[in-house]
């Protein structure tokens, strides 16, 4: 019966994340992201590629958005899982001021990596047309589904879809 629950959310997330590209400059699911550079909010600038190798959960995100702010906290814990298989966590946030983001992120205790996308090079290739947005990307850099909306990314249904994705 539990996988038989599994099967459905997986199939229901799949419907729900096949949108056409809708921002300038998208790379839609199944396409490869493209060399950037991300400026660092809560430690140093990294190039993307610096992230290659494995697989990376990547949260787009605002300090003035409420769903954003709620689904934080299970990201965090997420990148404290013990016993499976390497992902790396980092946020993207869209604020225009650096100051209320590192705000909410102090608020937030957050101990993953966050960068800071104010010229929306991040924001239109991610597809970020509404917040939250998460992707997964694999370690080659390909974009393997989107999720639009606060999500418990610590939950049963999370970490097995996560799981089934990178496996």
């Amino acid at each position: 019966m539990k996988a038989r629950l599994i099967s459905l959310f997986l199939a229901l997330v799949s419907l729900h994340n096949t949108a056409p590209a809708a921002t300038p400059g998208e790379v839609d699911i199944g396409g490869t992201l493209r060399e950037a550079t991300l400026q660092g909010l809560s430690g140093p600038s990294q190039k993307l590629s610096h992230f290659k190798g494995t697989p990376l959960l990547i949260n787009v995100w605002a300090s003035w958005c409420g769903p954003c702010r709620q689904e934080m906290p299970s990201l965090e814990r997420l990148t404290h899982r013990k016993g499976a298989q390497p992902l790396v966590v980092i946020g993207i946030s869209t604020d225009d001021y650096p100051d209320k983001a590192r705000g909410f992120l102090r608020q937030a205790k957050t101990t993953f990596p966050h960068f800071i996308d104010q010229r929306l090079l991040l924001e239109n290739m991610l597809g970020a047309d509404r917040l939250p947005l998460t992707l997964l990307v694999d370690a080659k850099g390909r974009v393997l589904m989107k999720f639009y909306g606060a999500k418990e990314w610590d939950s049963p249904e999370a970490l097995a879809l996560i799981d089934k994705t990178f496996r």
